[in-house]
């Protein structure tokens, strides 16, 4: 059975952490540059060649560097990655930056009963092997479950919550409801793309933070109904802010607005022979094996969502068209309105 493996590594520059940019008197630029972020991306550009020889696929964010490969049972891949390291770390050495053992991190990913053992397989480097680890602010697990990057959004949502009560009544409800919006519903909308086939009880939490700052924000009590709240302030649910967000990613990829990468993900659909659907901007749908975590990758959770949108949305010729009539339409799914 085969499995990813993802390791985070931190850098260091002298003895500070580099992001984005660089102390006054280091090689890449003052501190605070615009050019800073694109002269320490072209320094260590010479990195990518390491990874290739390797045969690892690798990610760069300023200071972090991440590689996923494929783990097997046997001692090959985990020889690679040694190797890789190992080529590595004499890169950083020889052109001053140094990698930071303490913020090295590994993460296996794959079914819990094939990472009983794992840490046979990864030998020497079992020590750097983590259940969950954040990436750009989002806690990952080995399971895609996200228990602890949601957990972590409602506790400080909550304590926002509570120092938002009480300086309400020294705002403007107008003011106030930027606020909100600010603190609370940018956490829940962070990366909520994430959260697309995560458990029901996990979206009801976050549910729950919105429907506190609902009330908050409307002065309903507790035992109130929140329904009617939240539509007569047009906020979408979580689950449909969820979907949102997708959708509005696969606008993006359809009309040359996404990276690259994430354009290649959908592709529209030709039928062999003319047929009715042929006019109808739908995606192909590609088939996966593993159901609980293949569903929910956006190669296949953006096709079967755009597909069950109306023609006049998938039609849309302006994303702020398409951004307007996707809300209203999602507002009318959530709260059954004409």
């Amino acid at each position: 059975m085969v499995q990813v493996i993802s390791v985070k590594e931190n850098l260091l520059c002298s003895s500070r952490p580099v992001l984005l940019s660089c102390s006054p008197t280091s090689l890449w630029g003052p501190q605070g540059s615009l050019l800073s972020p694109i002269i320490f991306a072209l320094y260590q550009l010479s990195l990518g060649s390491i990874f290739k020889k390797h045969n690892i696929s690798f990610h760069c964010f300023a200071d972090d560097l991440e590689i996923y490969l494929p783990l097997k049972s046997n001692k090959d891949s985990t020889n690679a990655l040694s190797s890789c390291l190992k080529d590595v770390k004499t890169w950083l050495e020889l052109n001053f930056p140094t990698l930071n053992n303490n913020k090295t991190e590994i993460m296996v990913f794959g079914q819990s009963d094939l990472l009983d053992g794992i840490d046979s397989v990864l030998g020497p480097l079992a020590s750097y092997s983590r259940p969950s680890v954040r990436n750009l602010r989002v806690i990952f697990d080995n399971g895609f479950k996200f228990n602890k990057q949601i957990s972590s959004v409602v506790k400080t949502s909550s304590f926002q919550l509570r120092l938002l009560a009480k300086v309400k009544p020294y705002l403007p409800p107008k003011d106030f409801e930027r606020v909100i919006h600010l603190f609370i519903m940018s956490r829940l909308d962070y990366c909520n793309s994430l959260y697309f086939g995560v458990d029901q009880c996990l979206l009801r939490r976050l549910q729950l933070v919105q429907n506190a700052a609902a009330r908050l924000f409307t002065g309903k009590r507790r035992y109130d109904h929140i329904t009617p709240v939240l539509a007569s302030l047009h906020w979408l649910p979580v689950a449909f802010r969820i979907k949102f967000k997708i959708l509005l990613f696969t606008f993006k990829s359809l009309h040359g607005l996404a990276p690259k990468y994430m354009s290649e993900l959908v592709c529209i659909h030709a039928p062999a022979r003319e047929i009715r659907s042929a006019q109808q901007m739908l995606l192909d749908v590609p088939r996966c094996r593993q159901k609980t975590k293949g569903d929910r990758a956006f190669a296949v959770a953006a096709p079967n969502l755009w597909n069950s949108l109306p023609l006049s949305l998938r039609s849309a010729q302006s994303i702020d068209q398409f951004k307007t009539q996707l809300k209203t339409h999602f507002l009318t799914l959530a709260f059954n309105t004409d």
